[in-house]
């Protein structure tokens, strides 16, 4: 899908707060509600826009760790190490990749025992697994879902 100043502006807005009326959106960016509405419509059923979601704070949840863990996996098992990560609960994030690990995961946990947990009980039993790094995060400065558009 071709995308024009119009629905690029709209994207920057609705990534700003997903819940912006449709008229304030319109204000900003003079035009009408039902134009943008219809815009919209358009966005979502091209899949451009996936979903909307509340984003909520890990720690305010009991989620005080977070980690950065890189996997090396058997060769050939990747796929199924994918699906099988996805369905791990404190799993948040698994890409494939390229480099020295095949697999670069966000995980959460409550505390460093969840933590251990995860990486050893649930993680490193897997079928396909042959080594992992976890970095644990210390701080965050900048976590933003916000595409350049």
């Amino acid at each position: 899908m071709d995308l024009d100043d119009t629905d690029r502006a709209i994207l920057r807005i609705l990534q700003e707060n997903a819940r912006t009326p449709f008229s304030e959106i319109a204000r900003r960016i003079d035009m009408s509600s039902a134009t943008v509405h219809d815009r919209v419509n358009r966005l979502e059923e091209a899949g451009v826009i996936e979903g909307y979601h509340a984003r909520v704070d890990p720690k305010a949840v009991g989620l005080d760790i977070s980690a950065i863990v890189g996997l090396r996996v058997e060769q050939g098992r990747e796929t199924d190490t994918l699906e099988a990560l996805a369905g791990i609960e404190g799993v948040q994030e698994v890409h494939l990749t390229t480099g020295e690990w095949d697999v670069m995961m966000r995980v959460y946990a409550e505390d460093a025992d969840a933590l251990r947990e995860l990486m050893f009980d649930r993680i490193a039993r897997m079928d396909g697994f042959a080594r992992s790094q976890t970095m644990v995060v210390l701080g965050t400065t900048h976590d933003s879902e916000e595409l350049p558009l």
